[in-house]
């Protein structure tokens, strides 16, 4: 498998992104994360999405940090920090889920996990808890979804799938830009836009969309039916967070809502944020996982 990994430098001074890198080897690739608070915490690892990195996380580390646990924010293959395969044929969707599993449950061989998951996080971080559900205390869904095909994405999703595949150059940051409800910073803009020196380094960008299941039929489907099964039996703590502004996942919550640990919880709806509502309202969301921690 042919990878490219973005030059360090491309990640120097970026706005308000001070973590050292860690590294694992995982599956042939190199994946990083960032590994903050006492390595003895109560562990929450935080789950990224399209187009995103970790640095979507920085409002929200050092709190959790900050309040005794270990923050675990990884980048996912084809993004940030970690490698990035050339061919858009190597990005799978059970690869990525193998590939966060090696590194969440062998290498760093982590118990115990609070799942904080937005996006593709769900998709991936809710497969791995319906897999593993003795490596998960609790969990914190956040405009999210785990598709089966089963029923139509609707128009939202349809609409970024195919700017997603004919827009000439992928406009990583200003993407991040255009579903939040706050105006992006130019330096956090260029953030999001450091781990693609060049569209060769954007094919897992590319290919994401085009992994979410739309159909019966799709290579995913039968393993998401099965996931949501056992999820449906999961009765740890599974707290809804999703904000008030996506009309691409609101649709998912009361199916979350009907997982067996998610009876009687303080579930909430984040006001005044976008999609990517960590940096719309980062430090609220990290209030709702501590004191969902808490409680």
């Amino acid at each position: 498998m042919e990878t490219l990994r973005t030059p360090d430098e491309r990640f120097e001074n970026l706005p308000g992104y001070p973590f050292a890198p860690h590294y694992a080897e995982v599956g042939g690739v190199r994946m990083h994360y960032v590994d903050e608070g006492p390595r003895g915490g109560a562990v929450v690892v935080m789950l990224h999405g399209e187009p995103s990195w970790s640095y979507l996380y920085r409002k929200m580390i050092p709190l959790i940090a900050e309040a005794g646990h270990r923050a675990i924010a990884p980048d996912l293959v084809g993004f940030g920090r970690s490698d990035k395969p050339v061919r858009r044929e190597d990005y799978t969707y059970q690869r990525h889920v193998d590939w966060v599993r090696e590194l969440l449950l062998e290498a760093l061989a982590l118990r115990d996990i609070t799942l904080v998951c937005q996006d593709w996080g769900g998709l991936i971080g809710l497969r791995l808890v319906a897999e593993h559900p003795d490596r998960f205390t609790r969990v914190v869904a956040a405009n999210t979804l785990l598709p089966t095909g089963d029923e139509a994405p609707g128009p939202a999703f349809e609409a970024w799938r195919k700017f997603s595949q004919e827009v000439p150059d992928f406009p990583t940051g200003a993407i991040l830009d255009g579903a939040t409800q706050t105006e992006l910073a130019p330096g956090v803009v260029a953030a999001y836009d450091a781990p693609f020196p060049d569209a060769r380094y954007q094919a897992g960008a590319r290919q994401f969309p085009m992994l979410v299941p739309t159909s019966a039929d799709d290579p995913a489907a039968p393993a998401n039916r099965a996931a949501w099964k056992s999820l449906l039996d999961f009765d740890k703590p599974f707290l809804t967070a999703f904000s008030d502004g996506d009309p691409l996942t609101a649709p998912a919550v009361p199916g979350f809502q009907r997982i067996a640990g998610a009876k009687g919880r303080p579930h909430t709806t984040i006001e005044g944020a976008g999609h990517f509502l960590q940096e719309d309202e980062g430090e609220e969301l990290a209030r709702v996982v501590l004191d969902f921690m808490a409680a």
